[in-house]
């Protein structure tokens, strides 16, 4: 097995090559870019935790051209700011179909579904696992994520997890050098 060293270890270049060819993002929100936790107060309000280097990630790899997308089964106004925040223009929430949604998204932005990724954390993101080109799920994703997933990233979900699987897309891309250090 050929292998390309990043500043996250050893990559199969295989997978490299995989991760070139991306064009969209799909991420699952609770347990992913959050730490899955969510607080609830005696009214509406709902309050998660973002991870500003995740969203720093996401952004970064956005502005590189590849599409970023949340997919999640919950609905929560705060998913708009963040969004908004990030400067992504995709959200898709309240759909627990996330097959359906990443291939109707794919559909709609002329995207071949080998061309999608998604990282997300738990069975409910089975759906799209069965269909993008790479998946990667947080380390403290699901046992069986883990063991289907092209790769299991070194963070936690809302830690890092989705970081690392933005710069991974970007070092193979040639936007991102493999030390995870700017172009020059």
């Amino acid at each position: 097995m050929s292998t390309i060293t990043t500043c996250y270890g050893d990559i199969d270049t295989a997978i490299m090559a995989r991760l070139a060819k991306i064009k969209l993002l799909a991420f699952d929100v609770d347990g992913t870019i959050t730490e899955g936790g969510v607080y609830l107060d005696n009214t509406e309000l709902e309050f998660k935790k973002f991870y500003t280097k995740d969203g720093y990630g996401l952004h970064h790899l956005n502005k590189s051209g590849v599409i970023c997308a949340a997919i999640t089964g919950r609905k929560a106004r705060l998913m708009e700011r963040r969004m908004a925040e990030l400067k992504l223009n995709h959200l898709i929430q309240g759909e627990w179909d996330k097959e359906t949604a990443l291939t109707n998204l794919c559909k709609q932005l002329n995207i071949d579904l080998d061309e999608a990724a998604c990282i997300g954390d738990d069975l409910n993101d089975l759906p799209m696992f069965k269909i993008a080109g790479v998946t990667a799920c947080p380390h403290d994703a699901h046992p069986y994520m883990q063991k289907i997933a092209t790769l299991v990233m070194d963070y936690d979900g809302g830690k890092g997890a989705v970081r690392q699987f933005c710069d991974l897309i970007m070092m193979a891309q040639g936007k991102l050098n493999y030390d995870g250090g700017p172009l020059e």
